[in-house]
């Protein structure tokens, strides 16, 4: 049995990347959502962070949603 040891190194190098870019877009998603709050409290409304927060989470939601169409093979 031989082991194609670049294709195991350019999955895992990909996994950490998507990883990472995936936690970073969520914890920006959650500073919308803090600067909405933070905007509503002093009486304002901050529509830019929702939205932030809105594409953000979008976005996450989006790379669960294929993750999850690559794993299950019902639905290719």
């Amino acid at each position: 049995m031989s082991l194609d040891w670049t294709a195991l190194g350019q999955v895992t190098a990909v996994s950490l990347g998507v990883t990472v870019a995936v936690v970073v877009v969520f914890a920006l998603g959650v500073l919308g959502l803090a600067r909405y709050e933070g905007a509503c409290e002093e009486g304002g409304t901050s529509g830019v962070g929702v939205a932030q927060a809105g594409l953000c989470f979008l976005a996450c939601a989006a790379v669960v949603a294929y993750g999850i169409y690559l794993i299950v093979p019902q639905f290719h």
